[in-house]
């Protein structure tokens, strides 16, 4: 069940198909969010990653806040924050939990391609997890984000991104089809390459997910003025790490956490 009337395709926001349309409007969805992805490893390991990175308290934008899972672990230890999504029904979620939790926590409804309503070097920290940018359709419309980040940043402050790493479809047979379809299409120049329509996801079908390669990602904070502080490989083992890094883990990880810096 969606809370919206969907608009004509022409008349969707930059970046967002209607497979996402449908993913940020459908009530049911948020609601169980959180129950659906109980127990993920990646949740422990990028909070992990985000406080080592952003140690003291100061003020974070969480971008693609979701239903606040990081809010409210910053907000009771003492951080500053602003999250911000296009999806009333996560933000809905992220305001009862910040209110039952007792914790201050400011929310934005915005496309994260058309933040210039968030003022230039407001914040210490920003974050953008669970593979938010990669639903964010268009590699024009991910170059804005990028963008955003780095103006809304104070210099010397940290972004912290995650990723999910394109290569790990190797491991499946239908991975491995598309992964061959996928280097046709970028040797062709086709603009749409690396997304991937991803299985059914609580009961939304048509999402598109962008796949990263590292050094796809790693470009993408270059060009937008940011430094690349560590990249971390993520495995599916229960703590999120990956064993025996090294030469192939380009191949194994099953994505990246990826902390930045705007230059002082």
């Amino acid at each position: 069940m969606t809370s919206a009337t969907p608009p004509a395709d022409w008349q969707l926001p930059t970046g967002v198909d209607r497979g996402l349309w449908d993913y940020l409007h459908n009530r049911s969805l948020a609601r169980g969010y959180d129950e659906a992805l109980a127990g993920s490893s990646l949740f422990a390991e990028d909070e992990r990653f985000v406080l080592q990175h952003c140690p003291t308290p100061g003020r974070l934008i969480d971008l693609g806040c979701g239903t606040g899972r990081l809010l409210l672990a910053l907000a009771q230890r003492g951080y500053s924050l602003l999250g911000v999504d296009l999806s009333s029904e996560m933000l809905s979620v992220a305001r009862d939990k910040a209110k039952a939790g007792g914790v201050a926590v400011d929310l934005l409804q915005a496309n994260l391609a058309e933040l210039d309503a968030v003022a230039d070097g407001s914040f210490d920290y920003a974050a953008c997890l669970f593979s938010t940018l990669g639903m964010v359709r268009g590699a024009e419309a991910r170059r804005k984000v990028a963008g955003h980040i780095f103006r809304v940043l104070r210099p010397g402050g940290v972004f912290v991104l995650h990723v999910h790493n394109r290569w790990f479809n190797a491991f499946d047979p239908a991975g491995r089809k598309w992964l061959l379809s996928n280097l046709l299409g970028s040797v062709l120049g086709r603009t749409t390459a690396g997304d991937r329509c991803m299985p059914v996801h609580q009961g939304v079908a048509g999402l598109t997910l962008h796949l990263f390669t590292r050094g796809e990602a790693l470009r993408l904070l270059e060009n937008a003025g940011v430094r690349t502080i560590e990249v971390k490989a993520l495995g599916l083992r229960t703590d999120g790490t990956l064993t025996r890094v090294g030469l192939w883990s380009r191949l194994r990880a099953y994505g990246y956490l990826i902390a930045a810096t705007k230059p002082a």
